[in-house]
């Protein structure tokens, strides 16, 4: 059989079972694709089970969780401490709604798609002399925080009524630079990763 007619065959029983996938429903490729797995779905809705009884001295909190690429609110019972006289008022619930926020998601949460970015080690300390009354001094610089862990702490502050319910928060680093305002607005919500963008965040001016 010559090279002519091999070929020849060859294309028309390409061509043949190329009709017959046609036939049933299968479109021809000339590549292999590989489609992956099926996404995965997450409610993004906190459980709604029983509420949880407060603990003595405490109340029911909003704090913001990652979920998807975005962040959803979740009512917390949140025991919120009394300060000393020397004490700064509002210290002790900014570190109340850090450690809720550094607790890892219940079994319900975790379920539902929510997680959290805050590192275990940020510690919250109250604002240093020339500071506005209402900063709030980072054991990590604002900007060096993970983008969706500084969304989290800004909207979680932000709806505290402990903490003026301002939806902003004032924070600082532990160095000498000033502090700035972080507005907890609807786009920081739907994207967190806006912390990355300069620009969120305005300087406050130094107080006498």
């Amino acid at each position: 059989m010559t090279p002519i007619r091999r070929t020849g065959r060859r294309a028309a029983a390409v061509a043949a079972l190329t009709l017959a996938a046609a036939g049933c429903g299968i479109r021809g490729t000339s590549v292999p694709v590989d489609a992956g797995g099926a996404p995965s779905r997450v409610s993004c809705k906190a459980p709604a089970g029983e509420p949880a009884p407060n603990p003595p001295g405490g109340s029911q909190a909003t704090v913001y969780l990652v979920c998807g690429s975005a962040l959803a609110q979740v009512e917390r019972a949140v025991s919120l401490p009394k300060g000393s006289a020397d004490t700064d008022p509002r210290l002790p619930a900014a570190r109340a709604l850090l450690k809720e926020l550094q607790r890892r998601p219940s079994a319900d949460e975790d379920q539902a798609g929510f997680s959290t970015a805050l590192p275990q080690d940020l510690k919250v300390t109250a604002p240093r002399a020339g500071d506005a009354a209402d900063t709030l001094r980072l054991s990590i610089r604002p900007e060096d925080l993970p983008s969706f862990a500084l969304a989290q702490l800004v909207c979680t502050y932000g709806a505290s009524p402990a903490l003026g319910k301002q939806h902003a928060a004032v924070l600082g680093g532990p160095g000498d630079a000033t502090a700035h305002r972080y507005d907890c607005s609807a786009d920081v919500l739907a994207h967190p990763d806006i912390a990355e963008n300069a620009g969120w965040g305005d300087p406050l001016a130094d107080e006498d």
